[in-house]
């Protein structure tokens, strides 16, 4: 569903964004989950409002056609996201760019694409354009990217 409604998660990023300013580092979008790598402003850690925020703008402007049980319907939940989301602080600059690979190379990794320049829900190309990829980087399928689960 996020790929399929990419403009509707953008529009709910660069609304919280407006609010709670972030720096986007690194994003990735797959048909179900997502990762990315923020930073915020100095001393701001407050990532659980700006996730809850972005899910609930994503979430009530979708219809609402989805089977709730009643325990979210209790809770005024959609079944859309998981409850919670893994944070992680990043240590060093050996850390950062081990989960910058991992995020980029996890349309390959879960099969979406052969080579990480053909996604389209990604800051990948970002990135290429930036000089801190090349556009080639994990491009044959037989080259093996050490980015597991950071």
């Amino acid at each position: 569903m996020l790929t399929d409604r990419i403009q509707l998660l953008r529009t709910a990023v660069r609304v919280v964004r407006r609010k709670r300013p972030f720096h986007i580092d690194a994003w990735v979008i797959l048909p179900d989950h997502m990762h990315c790598i923020w930073t915020l402003p100095p001393g701001d850690m407050d990532f659980t409002t700006r996730w809850r925020s972005i899910k609930s703008y994503f979430s009530r402007h979708l219809s609402s056609t989805e089977y709730r049980t009643s325990n979210r319907l209790a809770r005024s939940e959609r079944g859309i996201w998981q409850r919670r989301f893994w944070e992680h602080c990043i240590r060093d600059e050996t850390d950062y760019g081990v989960h910058m690979d991992y995020i980029h190379f996890n349309p390959v990794k879960h099969g979406y694409v052969e080579r990480v320049s053909d996604w389209p829900y990604s800051t990948f190309s970002k990135m290429v354009a930036d000089g801190v990829y090349p556009n080639d980087w994990a491009g044959a399928p037989d080259v093996e990217i050490i980015a597991g689960e950071p």
